[in-house]
């Protein structure tokens, strides 16, 4: 495999396990000869990253809980004594009680609306914020998003609206550190089977409707995920910002299911 990330050092947050997208993207940067390094939320979570993290042969593992400002000063400061400096960092968190993804959006509570804006939206901010200190030679920030920022999607609710201030975030942050050399992009993949999906209800409708009805029959795959994530961070991507990438099989540009669907 040609190694398009040679030479590069980065920081993959939100690995849950072997199926979360956090995990696609690192091992595929990891494939193509970047170095990364990763972070864990709890001791629990620890169990199923540290594996993954021997299998990437990372030489920094942290923890780092987006809602803990101390825990992230601590993990960048290891990465700035280990490397000096950072290529690229993915953002890969989103939450929300899962109780409120069903029902109407109108009975959002305030708690839920705050904390889900806060994990999935600004934590990104958070990040990019850390990482944009140790991009001294211009570097790559990328996060993952779904089309429900802009498409009503059953079962989505505030989650919608917390993605849709993802993606303009990416749009201000591109604008912002692009004269530094520095790209910031989102990866919208289609539905995928894992740990954060599950939890929204009616997942596995979507899934399988998806897949039935974009044009190329398929929802993506973590290699698809992260290949776009390894373009956007090589000199391939060099000349993209501010974008949301969709790999969702095209089910983005249909206006009806397919004919034998509907």
């Amino acid at each position: 495999m040609s190694e398009l990330l040679a030479g590069q050092r980065g920081l993959v947050v939100g690995i849950a396990n072997e199926r979360s997208i956090a995990w696609g993207i690192a091992n595929a940067m990891h494939e193509h000869g970047a170095v990364v390094a990763v972070t864990y939320q709890t001791e629990n979570l620890a169990k199923r990253v540290l594996p993954l993290s021997r299998r990437l042969g990372s030489p920094i593992v942290a923890r780092a809980d987006v809602m803990d400002s101390d825990s992230l000063d601590r993990a960048f400061a290891q990465i700035a004594d280990k490397w000096g400096k950072l290529d690229f960092m993915v953002h890969a968190v989103a939450y929300s009680d899962r109780h409120e993804l069903t029902g109407r959006f109108i009975n959002t509570s305030h708690d839920n609306f705050n904390n889900s804006l806060s994990i999935s939206c600004y934590s990104f901010i958070e990040l990019a914020r850390r990482s944009h200190a140790l991009m001294t030679d211009g570097g790559t920030l990328l996060t993952v998003t779904f089309q429900g920022s802009n498409r009503v999607t059953p079962f989505y609710n505030v989650m919608g609206v917390a993605k849709a201030a993802l993606e303009a975030s990416v749009r201000y942050l591109a604008n912002d550190l692009g004269p530094e050399g520095i790209r910031v992009n989102a990866i919208s993949p289609g539905p995928m089977r894992t740990l954060a999906g599950a939890a929204i209800g009616g997942a596995r409708k979507t899934f399988r409707h998806m897949q039935a009805n974009s044009p190329l029959r398929s929802n993506p795959t973590l290699e698809a995920i992260g290949g776009t994530a390894v373009y956007l961070a090589s000199e391939h991507g060099k000349c993209t910002t501010g974008e949301i990438i969709v790999v969702d099989g095209g089910y983005h540009v249909l206006g009806l299911p397919q004919s034998d669907n509907i």
